[in-house]
């Protein structure tokens, strides 16, 4: 109950509540995604970041792929 009248108050403080509404959190969660967007390109977790893996993953698919098709 505490930490919900807490919530309540913190988000009472983002301004544009009567021109906005709902939307005045949209710069948030454009600034969340960009955040995640830059973690995944630059942050290494061991040797590889999150694009090294996804186009790893992409190539292999291609090349199995390739491999049925000759088949």
């Amino acid at each position: 109950m505490l930490v919900s009248r807490r919530v309540k108050r913190l988000l009472q403080l983002v301004p544009g509540k009567r021109r906005f509404g709902v939307y005045r959190f949209l710069p948030f969660f454009f600034l969340l995604g960009g955040a995640m967007e830059w973690f995944m390109i630059h942050v290494r977790v061991g040797k590889e970041t999150f694009y090294d893996v996804y186009r790893r993953k992409r190539s292999e698919r291609q090349y199995e792929a390739r491999m049925e098709k000759n088949e």
